[in-house]
């Protein structure tokens, strides 16, 4: 069985190991992080003040360390939820309703 491509024809076997190998390679740099941690500061420069207050607030990111002076979060947690979609409907927390 072979893929057609608009610039070539692949076998479907090595499409599949490409498509694979490429899915591994993915995995484990994400996997890599989970132990990157930075401040709150750096935080609020790279994913916004916003965001992450917002996230805070909602119970959705937790700090890994405070100490006086000093809050830090993890890199991968802080993707994450970069990476989801913000669905303002579901959300029942202070929401004004017309009387």
């Amino acid at each position: 069985m072979m893929i057609q491509f608009s610039d070539k024809l692949v076998p479907y076997e090595v499409f599949i190991k490409d498509l694979a190998r490429e899915i591994v390679a993915q995995t484990t740099e994400v996997l890599r992080e989970p132990n990157d941690i930075i401040s709150q500061n750096k935080a609020f420069k790279l994913f916004g003040a916003g965001n992450v207050r917002r996230w805070v607030k909602e119970e959705k990111l937790i700090p890994v360390s405070k100490r006086p002076g000093k809050i830090e979060y993890r890199v991968f947690d802080l993707k994450r939820l970069q990476e989801r979609q913000q669905d303002y409907f579901t959300s029942t927390k202070n929401i004004w309703l017309p009387v």
